[in-house]
Parts: C-alpha cells; sequence; structure tokens
C-alpha cells in the first residue's frame, strides 16, 4: 500500500475498495480488471484510491492478502481453549466457508490468473508455511483418539484436503449447500479422530 490508514474512516474507504475489487476480478479476470472501474463500483474517485495503491497489482495483491488474513484468523479462533469443542471444529468449518463465499469468483481469478511478483510470492509463501502451522495447532488441540498418530503429517492431510474441498465447492458452487457443511464437518472429524491401524501397532 502507499500509505497506511490511520483513521477508521481510511479503514472503511479501503475495505470498501477492495471489496470493489475482489467484485470486478470475479466479473472480469484480471485482463479487464482496472482501477477506474474498481474506483467506480466502490463508489470513491479515482485520486482516493491512488492514495493507498499506485497501480492494479498493489490492489489485487492487497486483496490476496485480505484473504489470508481472514484464513489465519479461522484457525486462530478454532484453536481457542475457552470455546468448546464442537464449537471450535463448527468454527474452522463455518469460518472456511464464509472466507471462500466471499466473492468466489475472484478467489479463482487469485489463484489461475492474477500474476505474482518476488513480493507476491514470498507473501504466499509465507501463508502457506502459517496456514500449515494453524492446521498443525488446530489438529493438536481438538484431535481424539491415539496420541501416538503423528500429528505433523495427520494436520498436513487435513489442511490440503480442506482447502482442496472447499477450492472445489467455490467452483461448483456449493458453499451454501447445508449437506456440503455437514459433509466438510465430518471430513474433519474423521480426521481428528484418526487412530493407528493394528498393523502399525
Amino acid at each position: 500500500m502507499r500509505k497506511a490508514p490511520r483513521q477508521a474512516r481510511s479503514r472503511a474507504t479501503i475495505e470498501i475498495i477492495l471489496e470493489g475489487a475482489a467484485r470486478i476480478l470475479g466479473e472480469r479476470g484480471w485482463a479487464a480488471t482496472t482501477t477506474n472501474a474498481v474506483a467506480a463500483t466502490a463508489g470513491v474517485s479515482i485520486g482516493s484510491l491512488y492514495q493507498y495503491f499506485p497501480n492494479k497489482l498493489a490492489l489485487v495483491e492487497a486483496v490476496r492478502r485480505r484473504h489470508f488474513d481472514e484464513v489465519l484468523a479461522v484457525l486462530r479462533a478454532a484453536t481457542d481453549a475457552a470455546t468448546p469443542r464442537a464449537r471450535r471444529v463448527a468454527a474452522f468449518v463455518d469460518g472456511m466457508i464464509a472466507v471462500h463465499r466471499r466473492c468466489p469468483a475472484a478467489h479463482r481469478v487469485l489463484l489461475e490468473e492474477a500474476p505474482r511478483d518476488a513480493a507476491s510470492e514470498a507473501t504466499h509463501r509465507r501463508f502457506e508455511t502459517e496456514y500449515r502451522s494453524g492446521c498443525d495447532a488446530f489438529f493438536t488441540a481438538n484431535r481424539r483418539g491415539d496420541t501416538a498418530v503423528d500429528s505433523a503429517i495427520a494436520a498436513q492431510v487435513l489442511a490440503a484436503a480442506v482447502a482442496g474441498v472447499v477450492h472445489d465447492a467455490a467452483r461448483l458452487g456449493l458453499l451454501a449447500s447445508p449437506l456440503f457443511r455437514r459433509e466438510l464437518i465430518a471430513l474433519v472429524e474423521s480426521s481428528l479422530a484418526r487412530r493407528r491401524a493394528a498393523a502399525d501397532r
């Protein structure tokens, strides 16, 4: 960002701009997205947009970082020891669904079309590391069954499974389905309740 927001009004303006950017990305794709279109959709002047974002790539990178931050916030909430376990699992599933229901078409563009510079690649690698670490903490906080199961490997499988299932559901338009939510909770609970097979004991 060109400058950091210091007042609530500035933060609200940035949020409106990012929402507009996500909407335009989803509707038009990377190539057809312009800063003028984003400003018009957000209801702000192009000058206001440029106060914070010097170009389209910086704007789209901010949308991507916001998404990363939201995913990590879901994981933190799902490991809160003050919350009952069943609610933590539900918070994880509901949070992941909610984050990806927010402009799912834009999420596809971010994954498949939007270019990444060196800074973007570094941000993505850092997010992947923090996401895996967060899933490891979630698994450790909510697991059931045999404590001898390799939690690092199990958490990695869970992290990849949830990401893949949610991204696929977003593409297919299934995120609002109660049945999808129920099946995702069952998937997570199954992973958390793993026990070693008899041959491994």
